[in-house]
């Protein structure tokens, strides 16, 4: 599937008297259309394929590695939700981090606006995960989550 919509990009980009461009070295020969020349299709499919393959294959050592972490005991899924710290490989409670969700339930529960309890968060110095400023997604994502 990726072959065919490759080609049909390049085939747009080409009608459109575009040229594509490649990085890999000896690649851009491979780039610009010649009808007398089938061997350059299939060159840029072929390359397509391993691509993706390669792309599928890096997936599936990442799913296969989180996978064994986890089932040693160790938290393998990204970064813990506000709240929670990893500790060695476990995920334990962040007091300091905990008392901000509690926080943003409680002004939730005042029926605050998300803006306004992310401005009242930034208001009190209260740190974002990241240490970033307050937005009204996260704090939608903190009341969603927990």
């Amino acid at each position: 599937m990726v072959g065919r919509r490759q080609e049909q990009v390049l085939a747009d980009l080409w009608r459109a008297k575009g040229r594509a461009y490649s990085c890999a070295q000896g690649e851009d020969a491979n780039l610009h259309e010649d009808p007398d020349d089938p061997s350059r299709r299939l060159i840029r499919q072929v390359l397509g394929a391993v691509s993706e393959y390669e792309r599928a294959m890096v997936r599936l050592r990442l799913r296969n590695g989180r996978r064994r972490k986890a089932e040693r005991g160790g938290y393998a899924y990204g970064s813990p939700p506000l709240g929670k710290r990893t500790e060695g490989a476990a995920l334990v409670d962040d007091p300091e981090e905990a008392a901000t969700v509690a926080r943003i339930h409680a002004l939730h529960g005042q029926r605050m606006s998300l803006r306004q309890i992310a401005d009242t968060l930034t208001a009190e110095g209260r740190p974002t995960k990241r240490g970033g400023r307050w937005r009204p997604l996260t704090v939608s994502r903190v009341v969603q989550r927990n």
